[in-house]
């Protein structure tokens, strides 16, 4: 059955009726579960093989694995607690944003339509695909977007359809407990998107729900631009998720049940890693 090591004092217990060893560092995967399928990296259409166990780990993450869910959280909605963004010296915005309460839903129906490894680095890409993403939370806002000044705090919503997100994912390797893990270090994506809908509650700080309406049917009007003015603060979003999901992810589960061959860090760089706690 599935074994946890975790922390805990230097004297071995048994758990849950398998052996659990005592290390350094937070509860891993010592077996490897059922629903990852491993995929070799030097042999033929190891790309396919990777992205099809992709996709059969990501609908699993989805349905709930009880350590993920405990260290993370669920998978929709994800949910961030603050993002505070500046963007200036822009032709389409100037502004100073503070999101709070966010949900993001959508990533729930993910397609996975590629994964990929560097042979060199072992960095990540994904390729993946929602039909729909939608943020909501609540802002604080001064600037202007698209020439209009804003000045208001409330309720936002944006609504992605259409959403094709290129993830680069970058990593170190290291050991622990005999088995090689990833360490995510950066997390950057590029996004194309549909259409946009967007609501902005109590812009003007409620002087005009007229003039609000009218703001949000323009920027409605013109989502491309809207778009383009909010694609920093978005991008921002869907990259701190990703780096916090991928990061508790990749500590709970070792690389090995993931890409089979995958070399240690004394063969990769040349000199033994740091163990990372």
């Amino acid at each position: 059955m599935m074994r946890l090591i975790g922390l805990a004092w230097a004297t071995a217990v048994c758990w849950l009726l398998g052996a659990v060893d005592i290390v350094e560092s937070v509860a891993y995967f010592t077996e490897k579960p059922s629903y990852i399928e491993s995929c070799r990296i030097y042999e033929p259409e190891f790309t396919k093989c990777l992205t099809r166990s992709t996709q059969k780990f990501m609908n699993e993450v989805i349905n709930g694995i009880p350590e993920l869910l405990e260290s993370f959280g669920p998978m929709d909605p994800m949910r961030q607690d603050q993002l505070t963004f500046k963007q200036a010296n822009s032709d389409v915005a100037t502004i100073s944003a503070n999101l709070t309460e966010l949900l993001i839903r959508g990533f729930g129906n993910m397609v996975i339509k590629e994964s990929k490894v560097n042979k060199n680095n072992f960095s990540l890409q994904d390729k993946i695909y929602l039909p729909q993403m939608r943020l909501d939370g609540k802002y604080k806002m001064v600037g202007h977007i698209l020439r209009v000044p804003l000045r208001g705090a409330g309720k936002i919503y944006i609504e992605i359809d259409d959403l094709n997100i290129l993830v680069n994912v970058k990593t170190r390797l290291y050991e622990k407990g005999g088995f090689t893990f990833y360490n995510v270090t950066d997390v950057r994506v590029q996004l194309d998107v549909g259409k946009v809908r967007t609501n902005l509650e109590n812009l003007f700080n409620g002087r005009s729900k007229e003039v609000e309406r009218s703001t949000n049917q323009f920027f409605n009007d013109n989502w491309r631009d809207f778009f383009e003015a909010m694609r920093p603060l978005i991008s921002e979003t869907v990259e701190r998720t990703l780096m916090d999901l991928l990061k508790k992810t990749f500590d709970l589960i070792p690389a090995n049940f993931f890409v089979e061959d995958i070399p240690n860090s004394l063969e990769l760089y040349g000199r033994k890693t740091q163990m990372i706690t």
